[in-house]
């Protein structure tokens, strides 16, 4: 870590703006004593009096005396806090000014401004949680779908915690077995190395795989995805768009090439929440504005997750459609969707390696449920079923167990009679796996998480 926790720092921790309440945290040696010099009881109370929890009623004044705000102080004595320091949570009013003042008076009595992320930093370095869990809290902040709120309370409560240990506790009963034979060759020891031993390896090596499966699942619930519906002018795209969302965002019209630029909306499926983006209808453009709209729609495309082709029912597969499907395909899933079945039965036929295309009405709404659990199995794949169970969410931690993974594969074809290689390659295993909770993770990589995280959490 680039600093120590010696100190005692404060930040604003609610968002910027108006609010009913705001805090300011407070976290360190002289956190209830700096709480001490600010606060005003009109009972005469004073937190450096109650060595236990306590919640105070009064004013915070300022160097001159004056009163800044009408506040509730939280004071939550170490080690029975969020970062196991002495911590002071004030509860002022949510306005800027009376929040910026606050945290002004706590920094002239000596407290410096936290760093993003340093109380939870602090709360990782002194034991309170491990890196996995940490790394959920911010995860908790941003989840934007229910599932990902499931995933992130999953790795709080420490299942993705527990799983690794699992892990890890199969791979260091192997490394001791493995080292007792490279220290002891000579000696009257039962075999250490035999086929148990590998039995266990390959029993890891495949809960390795079973987790590294749920990485697709994870990061996209906490990342998000893109989905773009593209396809020639009028075929009704923004309308389907519209029927997505269950909200008229777009404008629709019967005239071709209404749609110019590029529309996105924030939308789910699958738990997994995306960028629904309506394109403008790719053909070979009249003018330049549609031409730039038909750039911008082939950018959506290179940069989606899923692709969305749009037909039209009553004209079924078309030569403007061909090539966009065969542009499309290769790179992501395309789902090929034929709108407008209200006036005819979608094409029965699919193009190249393409299967025919979903039916759906954008007018009627018939359809959509199956295309919203297309768009969700392509998004997740097999993930979904894993949902509930512990889960990667960071790329870190997929590259951690990646590489462990691969340590461990390289140990089963070890050179039979050399476990001086299997030591090796276990030790560099478990060392993978600790970068996952903390143990061993670069300080660097350490810092980095953190500073992703908000000021004041």
């Amino acid at each position: 870590m680039s600093s120590g926790t010696n100190d005692t720092i404060a930040a604003i921790s609610t968002p910027p703006g108006e609010g009913g309440v705001g805090i300011v945290r407070i976290s360190g040696p002289d956190a209830v004593q700096t709480a001490a010099a600010l606060f005003v009881s009109p009972r005469g109370r004073s937190p450096l009096t109650h060595p236990r929890q306590r919640v105070f009623h009064g004013h915070i004044r300022d160097a001159a005396g004056r009163v800044v705000d009408e506040v509730l102080l939280h004071v939550m004595r170490a080690p029975r806090s969020y970062t196991r320091e002495d911590v002071v949570e004030i509860n002022a009013h949510g306005g800027p000014a009376p929040l910026r003042a606050i945290l002004e008076e706590a920094l002239r009595l000596g407290c410096r401004l936290a760093r993003p992320g340093e109380f939870t930093q602090r709360a990782f370095l002194n034991g309170r949680l491990d890196l996995v869990q940490a790394e959920a809290v911010i995860d908790r902040i941003r989840a934007r779908t229910d599932a990902a709120l499931r995933a992130a309370n999953a790795a709080a409560s420490g299942e993705l915690s527990a799983e690794i240990h699992r892990l890890r506790d199969a791979l260091a009963d192997a490394l001791a077995r493995a080292e007792a034979a490279v220290d002891f060759p000579e000696e009257d020891l039962p075999e250490l190395v035999d086929d148990a031993f590998f039995a266990r390896l390959r029993d890891a090596a495949e809960g390795m795989r079973r987790l590294l499966d749920t990485a697709r699942a994870g990061r996209l619930y906490q990342e998000g995805a893109e989905i773009a519906l593209i396809g020639r002018p009028n075929v009704g795209k923004s309308s389907l768009f519209n029927a997505l969302l269950r909200d008229a965002r777009a404008i629709v019209s019967p005239v071709p090439g209404t749609t110019r630029d590029v529309l996105g909306e924030q939308a789910q499926f699958g738990g997994v929440p995306v960028r629904l983006a309506d394109t403008a209808g790719i053909r070979d453009a009249g003018d330049d504005i549609e031409r730039q709209g038909v750039d911008l729609a082939r950018r959506a495309l290179r940069a989606a997750h899923v692709v969305v082709l749009v037909l039209d029912a009553v004209d079924g597969w078309t030569p403007g459609d061909r090539p966009l499907a065969d542009e499309a395909a290769g790179t992501v899933p395309v789902i090929v969707a034929a709108n407008k079945t209200d006036l005819a039965p979608a094409p029965a036929e699919g193009h190249g390696n393409l299967p025919p295309p979903l039916a759906v009405s954008a007018k009627t709404g018939a359809g959509l449920r199956e295309l919203e659990d297309a768009l969700a199995a392509a998004l997740l794949g097999g993930a979904a079923s894993r949902e509930g169970g512990p889960q990667l969410t960071r790329l870190h931690q997929e590259d951690s167990l990646r590489r462990a993974l691969e340590d461990v594969e390289r140990s089963l074809h070890a050179p039979e009679g050399a476990p001086e290689c299997l030591a090796a390659d276990l030790r560099a295993a478990l060392r993978a796996l600790g970068e996952i909770t903390g143990e061993t993770t670069p300080e660097d990589l350490l810092d980095r998480i953190f500073a992703s995280f908000c000021i004041g959490k």
